[in-house]
């Protein structure tokens, strides 16, 4: 799957993927081989942070 490079798409995205099929992001990012320094940057640029607690970005 291609992620989308639209800020509020990609959090959307991962988000959903999060709740939906992953216990974490680095299960997601392994299994979507994605860099996960690149994915929470991209984020965080934006304004989102990850919660490992609560297994999303907000």
């Amino acid at each position: 799957m291609t992620l989308p490079e639209d800020p509020m798409m990609l959090f959307s995205v991962i988000n959903m993927k999060l709740r939906d099929d992953y216990s974490s992001l680095d299960e997601l990012c392994d299994d979507m081989h994605i860099k996960k320094e690149t994915l929470v940057q991209k984020l965080k640029n934006v304004g989102f942070e990850y919660s490992r607690e609560n297994n999303k970005f907000w």
